[in-house]
C-alpha cells in the first residue's frame, strides 16, 4: 500500500524517488497497460443494424385550415405526411398545399403530387423517389377539383 501511494505522490511531483531496476520495471509495466487499455478504447463500437426505430407515416384529411398545425408538428418531428385534398374545397385545398409547402421547404424536406388530390410531404430525413408525372393543366397542382 505504501508503494501506492509512492508512486502516487512521484507521479504527482511531490515526492522524488530513487530510481533503480524493480522501478523502471515497473514503470514499463504501467506503461503497457496504459497502451493496452488505450488500444481498448480505440477500438470501434458494435451497433445493431436492427436498432433503427420503425417510421410512422401519418395521413391526414384536413376539413379546415386548423388541421395544418397537425401537419407542420408531424413534419417537425420527423415523420412524413400524406395529405388528402380530394373532398376538399378549392380555396382551402389551396390554402393548405401553400403552407404544407412552406412549413416543407423551411425544414429542408420535399413535396411530391402522388394521386388526385393526394400530396407525400416529407422531413429532410426521407427520399421520395419516382414521378407520378401528371400532367397539371391549366388548374396546376388541383385539376380534381371543380372551380
Amino acid at each position: 500500500m505504501a508503494k501506492f501511494v509512492d508512486k502516487m505522490l512521484n507521479f504527482i511531483g511531490f515526492e522524488d524517488e530513487p530510481l533503480d531496476v524493480d522501478n523502471e520495471r515497473d514503470e514499463l509495466q504501467v506503461e503497457e497497460e496504459r497502451s493496452q487499455v488505450k488500444s481498448k478504447k480505440n477500438r470501434g463500437q458494435v451497433v445493431s443494424l436492427h436498432a433503427q426505430r420503425q417510421v410512422r407515416v401519418m395521413v391526414i384529411e384536413p376539413a379546415s385550415f386548423d388541421s395544418v398545425q397537425a401537419i407542420a408538428d408531424n413534419l417537425k418531428n420527423r415523420r412524413p405526411v400524406i395529405i388528402n385534398l380530394e373532398h376538399a374545397e378549392l380555396e382551402l385545398a389551396k390554402r393548405v398545399v401553400d403552407f404544407v409547402m412552406g412549413v416543407t421547404y423551411a425544414l429542408n424536406g420535399s413535396i411530391q403530387k402522388v394521386g388526385r388530390g393526394i400530396f407525400l410531404s416529407v422531413p429532410s430525413n426521407i427520399e421520395i423517389e419516382g414521378d407520378v408525372g401528371e400532367d397539371l393543366g391549366e388548374k396546376g397542382f388541383f385539376t380534381w377539383l371543380k372551380s
